[in-house]
């Protein structure tokens, strides 16, 4: 069986943080049947276990790039890790670069593995969703379930 899963990524208590959180909660009512849809905070080992055995899996996480509040950037991390200067430190610790650098060393990484980044502008802890993160879930989620119906 090919598994394939999407997993949002983040911390809806702190602000923008639960951008990939929110546009995994947008994909559950429109996803393909055969698609797991996972959120996880973002901890590297429970990052690994839910790729783990997955022939596809995207991930939606927020990022800090100094891009413009709520864009989206598509990463083909099967190819080239993540850039570090964007995703090398992270609120859940040793986070999503180190997940997917530690799959492609154990060779565990998925044959297909892509990373949407929501770009955020404020992750203070109790704060909601920015718009501009809200309307950044909502693209990322388009855009997955696009390439979960290609795939």
């Amino acid at each position: 069986m090919n598994r394939r899963v999407v997993i949002g990524v983040g911390n809806p208590l702190r602000g923008d943080d639960g951008a990939g959180r929110r546009a995994a909660a947008l994909l559950r009512a429109a996803s393909p049947p055969d698609v797991e849809i996972i959120g996880r905070d973002g901890e590297a080992t429970a990052l690994l276990e839910a790729m783990d055995g997955a022939e596809l899996a995207i991930f939606i996480d927020a990022c800090a790039s100094g891009a413009a509040p709520g864009a989206v950037r598509r990463f083909d991390v099967a190819r080239a890790p993540l850039p570090q200067n964007e995703f090398g430190a992270s609120s859940h610790g040793l986070g999503l670069a180190t997940a997917i650098e530690l799959a492609r060393a154990l060779g565990g990484l998925p044959r297909v593995c892509v990373v949407y980044a929501i770009e955020g502008e404020s992750f203070t802890q109790g704060a909601p969703l920015s718009r501009a993160a809200e309307a950044g879930a909502i693209e990322a989620a388009r855009l997955a379930l696009a390439e979960l119906r290609a795939s």
